[in-house]
């Protein structure tokens, strides 16, 4: 049922019907086609390394992807790595904490004592 311009009820047509119908179908399908793009979109920005993946993200809006996407998820699959249990970590580089000019290297520790990596915020 419908309305007309004086306030009456009127019964809408089967033309009507079906114009609303393929109304609503387009505006779907351009949503859909929208979410795909951005899902692939941050997709491709996510597995990019982590400064364009920050430069992505400076302007994208966080609620869109965070809250509309599956962006946790999308996020694990993205950095999942290639480590198996048992492995070598992959080797790399840092400044000591007491002589910030000193550098350490993982790699030079191999084969002489156990090393343990310990990654988090002590703040």
């Amino acid at each position: 049922m419908s309305t007309d311009s004086k306030g009456r009820s009127r019964r809408l047509t089967r033309q009507e019907v079906q114009r609303a119908v393929k109304w609503l179908l387009r505006v779907a399908v351009g949503l859909l086609v929208i979410y795909v793009v951005l899902f692939g979109a941050v997709v491709i920005a996510m597995v990019q390394p982590p400064a364009r993946f920050g430069a992505f993200m400076k302007r994208m809006p966080a609620p869109v992807v965070w809250g509309g996407l599956p962006a946790k998820r999308m996020w694990l699959w993205a950095r999942r790595g290639t480590l198996a249990e048992g492995a070598l970590a992959p080797d790399f580089t840092l400044r000591t904490t007491h002589d910030r000019t000193r550098r350490v290297t993982l790699s030079s520790y191999r084969g002489q004592r156990p090393v343990v990596l310990v990654f988090g915020s002590y703040t």
